[in-house]
């Protein structure tokens, strides 16, 4: 079930920043460090388990299993992303009874056409604003606590521009949305507008080397902005570091000090060996 504590924070005002996490490793690292809510990234999860690009490519079953071992391996109040909700209105229903039941406690689901781009990429179209509206209220009735939070995210900035952004942002939280997402403003002039105009807790998406600019919490929080989600941080972080370590043993045909590692203890306790070993000692044949 959906973790009380996310909204509670919000409703007092607590600025929210979430790590994005994409396989379980990312998310026991992340879960131990004492933020208030962890990111499940759709492209970081789709690139981790399948290898494919964030095009609407991974079905809601694929995502379903991933995620929901995540929330249940974590702590952490989870923010899962959910595309466009699978399909039509019935899968949208499906979709949030599915995530709720696996332990998410916000979903997202965004206004893009399907099958679906990620966000800060070209060549995104949106659907009516009516459709989305009515995929909002679906989604509202569909969960069955009011823990679950409902997030909408827009994509209409970027073929619409930022007026069209902000109304289905307005309308999207008037349908029963909790949290409103306009995804990939482009200036720190446009976040101060969205924050002016939308009456609602606001979710800011810091994509390193996408169309926002990357700002400081504080600075999110005095634009308006409640969350902040950073959903590239950890795969990124990853692929960069797996890059360095593999050149590194390709060059010198081992490993040398040069390259960061986690330490073999340390992980071993991180992952669950320590329980293992403990039972082996207790039930020792």
């Amino acid at each position: 079930m959906a973790n009380p504590a996310l909204r509670q924070e919000i409703d007092k005002g607590t600025f929210i920043t979430a790590p994005g996490v994409y396989d379980l490793i990312s998310a026991l690292i992340a879960d131990r460090m004492g933020f208030k809510a962890l990111y499940v990234t759709g492209y970081g999860t789709v690139a981790s388990a399948l290898g494919l690009p964030d095009a609407g490519l991974a079905s809601y079953t694929e995502m379903i299993e991933r995620i929901g071992r995540i929330a249940e391996m974590t702590k952490t109040p989870v923010i899962a992303d959910a595309d466009t909700g699978y399909g039509g209105l019935l899968n949208v229903r499906h979709t949030v009874r599915g995530y709720e039941k696996a332990g998410v406690t916000a979903i997202q689901i965004e206004d893009q056409e399907f099958p679906k781009k990620c966000g800060h990429t070209p060549f995104r179209r949106v659907i009516p604003m009516a459709d989305m509206v009515r995929k909002v209220q679906v989604a509202s009735d569909a969960r069955s606590s009011a823990d679950f939070l409902i997030v909408a995210r827009t994509d209409a900035r970027t073929g619409n521009g930022l007026d069209d952004a902000i109304r289905r942002g307005i309308a999207y939280g008037e349908a029963g949305a909790d949290i409103i997402f306009i995804e990939s403003p482009e200036s720190v002039e446009e976040l101060a507008e969205i924050g002016r105009r939308v009456d609602k807790p606001l979710l800011a998406n810091m994509v390193h080397g996408g169309r926002t600019p990357m700002l400081p919490s504080d600075k999110l929080q005095e634009l308006g902005f409640s969350v902040a989600i950073h959903p590239a941080l950890g795969f990124l972080s990853a692929g960069q570091a797996l890059r360095s370590a593999y050149t590194d043993l390709q060059r010198n045909g081992t490993t040398s000090a040069d390259v960061p590692m986690y330490s073999f203890t340390e992980f071993n306790d991180l992952i669950g060996f320590p329980d293992v070993w403990e039972f082996e000692r207790r039930y020792k044949e």
